[in-house]
């Protein structure tokens, strides 16, 4: 599996990191609370989920592949409340030596997947039966503010700064293609409401077999 190279801004977000978590962090903490046994974590980033991890939870294999976040992901593993593996690898190509797990976990990640119908197959692929996806990820809003994030996707210019993020992203119509069944779902504002990446999906799906 090959790594994804966005140098500049893996080192921009980290930096910016500390003041961001200060409105992610509570529903990091929020979200996580119900996971447990072994835990599929994709796209990591900098391993801002870890310190969240409740003691129900056995292990996490946490996927990343950019570099630069991974190695930060990597030193915040050692000091996680539960073991934590960090992985190079993207959510599209879960091969089957990673195992099966309980759970998977996607934080701030669906906007940058490359192919976010072929990641959701293969996160299904790596659950046990029943298991669970937990997600808080941004989505595409409504009317003139819908229009304006398609507009910057389009124009190829917000993913070139931000990492390959889309902010027109429509999770629930994804989760509606996929093997998951939506069980449940909150939408919140995380951060200023006129931010082109609002609204918020909190929540958590089934593999529907």
């Amino acid at each position: 599996m090959s790594d994804l190279q966005h140098p500049l801004f893996a080192r921009l977000f980290t930096a910016l990191c500390p003041q961001l978590e200060r409105e992610v962090g509570p529903w990091r903490r929020r979200l996580l609370a119900a996971t447990a046994g072994e835990v599929l974590e994709l796209g990591a980033g900098n391993g801002a989920n870890f310190p969240y991890y409740p003691k129900a939870v056995e292990r996490v294999v946490a996927v990343e592949p950019e570099p630069y976040l991974r190695r930060q992901a990597q030193r915040r593993a050692q000091e996680a409340p539960v073991p934590i593996e960090v992985v190079a690898g993207r959510a599209e190509e879960l091969p089957e030596s990673l195992g099966r797990f309980d759970c998977a976990v996607a934080t701030l990640v669906f906007c940058s997947i490359a192919d976010p119908n072929a990641a959701l197959r293969a996160v299904a692929s790596r659950l046990k039966e029943g298991g669970t996806l937990y997600f808080l990820e941004h989505v595409r809003g409504r009317g003139t503010k819908a229009a304006a994030q398609l507009l910057l996707d389009r124009s190829r210019l917000w993913p070139l700064v931000a990492g390959g993020c889309h902010c027109s992203r429509d999770l629930r119509t994804l989760l509606e293609a996929s093997p998951f069944s939506v069980e449940e779902v909150e939408e919140v504002a995380i951060g200023p409401g006129w931010l082109h990446v609002n609204p918020h999906l909190v929540g958590r799906a089934r593999l529907a077999r």
